[in-house]
């Protein structure tokens, strides 16, 4: 191939990853500013809420490792694409839900086939694009994350504003079929690394039960029953390192753990800043519509300042990352999000809107600096035939940390407000909720900052 078709082949993928990466994270931005509007329409309390965001993050979390090997012995491209039309159609389909359960499930379905666009994505960039270029090209695909960030409040409370909240799904099903016939045109090539393996049947149950274990127990701490998920979870976990040390081929290298240091802290970073951070805009976004009495429309416009904020410094720190060190990049992304998440301590019903978003500039800055880096220290630490492991590891460990973030604020709205829906009785014991999250939000990203910045020591 030359160089001129090789760069437009390039392009091209870059073009098509970068739209996809563009869906997931709109569809779930957008569908904070509806929220209030949904729990109305379908009669949905305040843990029931969290469980629309919950219900999509578990089944990412557990199939995108699992998406990632099939996508080493079917084709990158295949599992990829196939994963785009499933998206599309599930999506869709919760423009149609008659009660919060259906929705609940068809959100847990399009988790499954986001699974499979987020397990192949970054593998194929790394595979299509030298290393001179992975900082400036992961740059502009978390750019594009952080963008779909920004437009999605905006674009979501305009929507649930004037059409109501099912137009999100209708909106955004409709997109993503066309992203599915242009990934079909113009992504070409297919990518198989383990063409003729097996596939790991046995690793993934048992990795799917711990990992659901984990969630599931974490988001009902508030009983008895978070207790009995995280035992089945963490025994589950056990089971799966027993057998996979034993497997001749399995789900995940655990090598790439116990025996890459860079891997390993790079990817318990990852898990940390965003166990630290999801949930922020669902918090801030019932805050702002609740307690501040803002509409769709206009809380949309106040929480756009964050994610523009990310997808400029995600793009520009993407392209420092290939010049200075990228692991102290990241580790400061994370300090100035511990900042952000200090000032949002001291929120009250009367906290000017220039406070919140002088905030919200300071963690979109910090996200800005911490992601694009990161990624490109864990896909620059393992060899080529591991992309695809560290790309789906990458993003279960985000995946798993948006869950556990959730998890987070739907535990301590469980304990402050219980199955009630937000009324201005209940206003107080919703803002000891927010504060009590930050604060755990606070120490999480300390703890960040330490996994990150002993990465590289010895």
């Amino acid at each position: 191939m030359s160089d001129h078709a090789h760069s437009i082949h390039s392009g091209r993928a870059l073009l098509v990853i970068c739209t996809a990466a563009f869906l997931a994270p709109f569809m779930g931005s957008a569908l904070n500013l509806a929220l209030p509007e949904i729990s109305a329409s379908l009669s949905l309390d305040a843990v029931e809420l969290t469980w629309l965001t919950i219900a999509y993050l578990i089944p990412t979390a557990i199939f995108q490792v699992p998406a990632a090997r099939m996508g080493d012995l079917l084709g990158r491209k295949r599992v990829f694409v196939w994963g785009v039309l499933g998206f599309s159609l599930f999506t869709f389909a919760s423009g149609f839900a008659p009660s919060g359960t259906v929705l609940i499930a068809l959100r847990f379905l399009a988790g499954m086939c986001c699974a499979m666009m987020f397990g192949n994505n970054i593998a194929i960039l790394t595979s299509v694009f030298p290393p001179h270029e992975r900082g400036k090209v992961l740059g502009i695909n978390t750019a594009m994350v952080y963008s779909s960030l920004a437009a999605g409040p905006f674009v979501g409370g305009l929507l649930t504003h004037y059409f109501g909240w099912q137009s999100i799904f209708f909106v955004s099903g409709a997109v993503s079929f066309a992203v599915h016939i242009f990934a079909r045109v113009y992504l070409k090539g297919e990518w198989t690394v383990a063409k003729g393996e097996r596939f790991d049947y046995a690793g993934s149950v048992l990795y799917g039960i711990g990992i659901m274990g984990l969630i599931c127990g974490f988001t009902r701490l508030s009983s008895i029953d978070g207790f009995v998920w995280l035992s089945i979870g963490g025994a589950a976990l056990f089971a799966f390192v027993y057998y996979e040390r034993r497997c001749d081929a399995p789900l995940i290298n655990l090598k790439l753990f116990s025996e890459n240091r860079v891997f390993a802290f790079s990817s318990l970073a990852t898990l940390i800043n965003y166990a630290a951070t999801s949930a922020i805009a669902f918090m801030l976004s019932l805050y702002l519509q609740y307690i501040k009495g803002m509409d769709a429309r206009h809380a949309g416009l106040i929480l756009i300042s964050q994610a523009c904020v990310m997808a400029v410094f995600a793009l520009v720190s993407g392209r420092l990352s290939d010049r200075f060190s990228a692991s102290r990049l990241a580790t400061f992304g994370m300090a100035v999000i511990v900042a952000g998440l200090v000032i949002m301590l001291f929120l009250s019903p009367t906290t000017p809107i220039g406070v919140i978003i002088g905030s919200l500039f300071l963690l979109g800055l910090g996200f800005g600096l911490f992601s694009s880096p990161n990624t490109n220290v864990i896909m620059g630490s393992v060899d080529k035939k591991h992309y695809g492991q560290a790309s789906a590891t990458t993003g279960t460990m985000r995946l798993t940390g948006q869950a556990f973030s959730m998890g987070i604020a739907g535990m301590v709205i469980a304990l402050k407000i219980g199955n009630r829906q937000i009324t201005p009785e209940i206003f107080p014991q919703f803002m000891q909720s927010l504060r009590i999250t930050f604060i755990i939000f606070v120490v999480l990203c300390v703890i960040g900052i330490y996994a990150s910045s002993v990465r590289t020591k010895k």
